[in-house]
């Protein structure tokens, strides 16, 4: 059965000063966010969860995936991704989680955007008005501090109990002023090789 969807809301947060200093390019952050009827709330504890994640997962990685794009223009634009759930209070961590921890989910928006990274993640409990937070990283490189950046937005009235919000976050940009180095700057300076941070 497919998801059913109830509303869909895209936040979009641009900063043009930070630390009182103008941003020299003005950091674009985008949230595409659909707020879902639970498949699993009020039948108890569900076993295998495997049928409702087929069913649901791609619509919303693709639906989702066309917001951020249609908002950014194209996912070349795109530089740093992650993605997030919040359950309803009715609801199990799972449930949120069983939505975004799926590559029927999350291969729709890394193969649009072209990415080598993981999704970062977020998977949450909370009521109406609980915060939605996606943590972001630069879809190809994760050393790369600049672009470790988290969208955090609310829906006044999700979820409701029985609801699940599903959400994919982007910017254009990193942090403006962001001056912390990255990770490979850390490992050289630890005496590690940097050009395998695995090895650490």
């Amino acid at each position: 059965m497919a998801p059913v969807i109830r509303k869909t809301l895209l936040h979009v947060e641009t900063t043009l000063i930070e630390g009182g200093k103008a941003a020299p390019v003005p950091l674009t952050l985008i949230a595409a966010i659909a707020v879902v009827k639970n498949p699993w709330a009020g039948r108890g504890f569900v076993e295998d969860l495997r049928p409702e994640i087929r069913d649901a997962a791609p619509v919303l990685g693709a639906l989702l995936t066309k917001m951020i794009l249609d908002a950014a223009g194209s996912g070349e634009t795109v530089e740093a991704y992650g993605k997030a759930a919040v359950v309803g209070l009715d609801g199990e961590v799972e449930h949120a989680s069983a939505l975004i921890h799926t590559l029927r989910f999350g291969n729709h928006y890394r193969t649009a955007v072209g990415a080598k990274s993981y999704l970062a993640f977020c998977n949450t409990r909370g009521g109406a008005n609980a915060p939605i937070m996606i943590p972001l990283m630069d879809k190809n490189d994760e050393g790369r501090r600049s672009h470790y950046l988290t969208i955090q937005c609310a829906i006044p009235d999700a979820p409701a109990a029985d609801e699940i919000v599903v959400a994919l976050g982007a910017s254009i940009g990193g942090r403006p002023h962001h001056r912390i180095g990255d990770r490979y700057q850390d490992l050289k300076e630890l005496g590690n090789d940097a050009s395998n941070p695995a090895s650490v």
